[in-house]
Formats: C-alpha cells, sequence, structure tokens
C-alpha cells in the first residue's frame, strides 16, 4: 500500500468521521442526539429534535464531507480516489470518536457518489427523496436508494466501479438491520412522528 493510498484513506475516514448531527444538537442546547429517538447521529434523528433546519444541515454536511473526501482525492491523489470513499463511509459508519458508534451511511454515499458517479448519483436521489416523499420510511427509502448504486452500476457496465458500490450498499443495508426487524414487526416509526 504506497503513500497516497494511505493519505486518501485517513483523510477519507477524518472526514467522514466528523458527527454532525451530534455536533450541530449539542452546539444548539438541543442535548445529546444519541439519547434521543433511535440513538442515531443522522438527520432522520436529528429531525426527531423538532428541528427541520437542524435535520437538513445534518443531512448537507454528511453528504458534503462523503463529497469532499473524494473530490480531494481527486486533486491530490486521483489513483487512490476509491480508497477516500471508502474511507469517508467507513469514517461515517464507525468514528472512532464515538466508540465506531455513527451513522447510517444514506447521506454520506450520496455525497460520494456525486463526484465519483454522477449518473449513480441521481437514480440516488431520485430513488432515496422519491420513496420518502411517498413512504415517509426513511429505512426503507435509504436502503433502497443505496442498493440503487451497484445496480446503476452493472447498468452501464461500470464493472471496475461495481464491486466497491456493492461493498457500499451491503454495508449501509446492514447499518439499517434493526431497521429491518421493526418492518418485519411493523413497527419501523414514519418520518415526522416523534417514535
Amino acid at each position: 500500500m504506497g503513500a497516497s493510498t494511505i493519505l486518501a484513506l485517513v483523510t477519507g475516514y477524518l472526514l467522514g468521521s466528523i458527527p454532525f448531527g451530534l455536533l450541530l444538537t449539542r452546539w444548539t442546547g438541543k442535548g445529546d442526539i444519541r439519547e434521543i429517538g433511535s440513538g442515531n447521529i443522522g438527520a432522520t434523528n436529528v429531525l426527531r429534535t423538532g428541528s427541520k433546519g437542524l435535520a437538513a444541515a445534518t443531512l448537507l454536511l454528511d453528504l458534503a464531507k462523503g463529497a469532499a473526501a473524494v473530490m480531494i482525492a481527486q486533486r491530490l491523489w486521483p489513483e487512490a480516489v476509491n480508497f477516500a470513499a471508502a474511507g469517508a463511509l467507513l469514517g461515517h459508519l464507525y468514528p472512532v470518536w464515538l466508540r465506531f458508534k455513527g451513522g447510517k451511511g444514506v447521506a454520506t454515499l450520496l455525497g460520494i457518489l456525486i463526484p465519483l458517479f454522477w449518473q449513480a448519483a441521481l437514480v440516488y436521489a431520485l430513488l432515496w427523496f422519491g420513496l420518502l416523499l411517498f413512504l415517509r420510511i426513511s429505512s426503507v427509502s435509504g436502503m433502497i436508494a443505496a442498493a440503487s448504486a451497484p445496480v446503476t452500476a452493472a447498468v452501464l457496465d461500470e464493472q471496475q466501479i461495481f464491486p466497491m458500490l456493492l461493498g457500499f450498499a451491503l454495508l449501509v443495508i446492514w447499518q439499517h438491520r434493526e431497521n429491518v426487524r421493526r418492518l418485519v414487526k411493523g413497527e419501523e416509526p414514519r418520518v415526522g412522528k416523534k417514535d
């Protein structure tokens, strides 16, 4: 593993591991987001604080850190862009600062896709937000959006990026395993409800 690969991976991880949901809720006096709702640090749980603005800011910042990691690598270490992308997602999912208990990766993965594979990002965004508006179940829309990334790569014959996107999708779905259990039981909350 060369120096550029290590630098890209570490830079991606450090950017990805910034827990914007936790930081924003603390800075605005909303308390520790990990003690609210699902305990997750992402935008959907931030919405449970009652602040749509904070939830939107969390979503945009989580998206931006994924995009930033890829764009920095494209500029400085173009041969190691995929390592920066992987680092960003892993940093968000497993941040060292929070004892490796992070978010679910839906917004961060979209951010990664925007500069990396815009066609997949477009399909992802349309599915995520479209299904969210229609079903109002964040976990379902997020998992389907994540699964669409490797499917888009396969359809467009992007063989080099397909394995990585498949891995990313599986990681995001794995992070939603508690949501899947609640879905099976019919207990998964809809967006806009407190519980």
